[in-house]
């Protein structure tokens, strides 16, 4: 029997994994591995700024589902074959050790995205991975032997008996699905920061809260809330609170051309009475001395001064002054902040998309289309994204492992 030929199109985290599980799989193979531009894995070397977040320590399949606003359901299962341990011991075992973070992420210990990127290169070579760079693909068709033929911009074509598409959010890598059949959900962007056009916010900039708790209102939609550590910057907001709120509302921002309100309570630890009581307290006690400089609540300065403004209070104003609807006033801003948004910023280079390959028409114990028989996807390609912290690292690791793994069958 002639050896299989694979080719996995898409030279990024996906497309590695999954060459280098099919050849390990079937050291008779022949595995292609083709990139468009000259350096593989970019995406990998930058993610994390630069130290790239693996994965993150969730050990449990079920627990790692709810990090996922899309694909979660369809990757239940795959996970049970694959998931964050085994990313773990399988970086172990090709010499890079990972550590934890305090917030679950996982990291080299290195610090250093280049380890992974060398780790990957060297398992694809040692695996016996033929990797072209500089090769974009132009086109695939199927031949009537149920073998596909590649067709690459320098003229050349590429016969093989499976093909894998991990190609990121990458057109060419839809187009391609597209005319075997399949139904791409539109790619919209996901994990970004939210633009806000209040000067006197964005004036706060480098201004950091921990917890607090966003409530995002979009029209004729249901509301979203995600709780955790917030940035101001000079554009509006950011944190990881903010990514994960735009991750579950990619969509609907999307559909509402990034137009939406921002609902922000900067004490989630506290109920609103709980924050009441602490004000009036510093009221009754500093009522000869200025509002500005005596709070009474765990805020910054800056933020405290930002909120007094925002309800039209001046400097000198002293805490006996304060009429009730005035405390009122700074209690809703406090507990329910009002901010518009208006547009999306990009959070740094780690370009998210959320859309892709319909789920329903992928089997997902081998990452085989149910509508063409050996053509195969792994990674952001597929319409499945997580939220920050390594998740969407691990998505691409266990869909390209369960794809590699799957193609190396005779």
């Amino acid at each position: 029997m002639q050896p299989l030929t694979i080719v996995v199109i898409g030279g990024g985290a996906a497309g590695f994994f999954g060459a280098i599980a099919c050849a390990n799989a079937n050291p008779h193979a022949r595995v292609i591995l083709i990139e468009a531009s000259r350096q593989p894995l970019a995406k990998v070397r930058i993610s994390g700024g630069g130290r790239c977040n693996v994965t993150h320590a969730c050990f449990e399949a079920a627990g790692l589902v709810p990090n996922y606003p899309r694909g979660g359901k369809a990757l239940r299962g795959a996970f049970s074959r694959f998931q964050a341990k085994d990313t773990v011991s399988w970086f172990a075992n090709h010499g890079v050790p990972l550590k934890k973070e305090a917030d679950g992420r996982m990291f080299p210990v290195t610090d250093n995205s280049e380890t992974i990127v060398r780790c990957l290169m060297n398992a694809a070579e040692e695996t016996g991975v033929e990797l072209w760079t500089g090769t974009p693909v132009m086109s695939v068709k199927r031949l009537l032997t149920t073998q596909f033929e590649v067709y690459l911009k320098s003229g050349e074509t590429l016969k093989c008996d499976r093909l894998l598409l991990a190609t990121g959010s990458n057109p060419i890598g839809y187009k391609i699905a597209k005319e075997f059949g399949h139904q791409i959900e539109p790619p919209v962007p996901s994990l970004f920061t939210f633009n806000i056009p209040d000067p006197n916010l964005r004036a706060l900039s480098g201004v950091s809260m921990n917890p607090v708790r966003l409530r995002l209102l979009v029209p004729e939609q249901p509301a979203l809330e995600q709780i955790g550590p917030l940035l101001i910057t000079h554009w509006g907001v950011s944190g990881p609170a903010v990514l994960k709120l735009s991750a579950w509302g990619a969509r609907i921002l999307n559909n509402n051309h990034y137009q939406a309100t921002l609902l922000i309570n900067w004490l989630p630890d506290l109920q609103q009475e709980q924050v009441r009581e602490k004000i009036l307290a510093v009221k009754n006690e500093w009522g000869k001395k200025a509002i500005a400089l005596h709070r009474g609540v765990d805020i910054p300065h800056r933020l405290w001064q930002h909120f007094i403004n925002r309800i039209g209070i001046t400097t000198e104003v002293r805490w006996a002054e304060i009429s009730n609807k005035t405390l009122n006033q700074l209690l809703q801003e406090i507990s329910q902040g009002k901010y518009l948004i208006n547009g999306k910023g990009a959070f740094k280079e780690e370009f998210v998309t959320c859309g892709g390959i319909n789920l329903k028409e992928v089997n997902f114990k081998t990452m085989e289309s149910k509508i063409i028989t050996g053509l195969y996807f792994a990674g952001e390609i597929l319409d499945i994204d997580g939220i920050t912290g390594g998740f969407n690292f691990q998505s691409a690791w266990t869909t390209a492992y369960l794809a590699g793994s799957a193609m190396a069958e005779n």
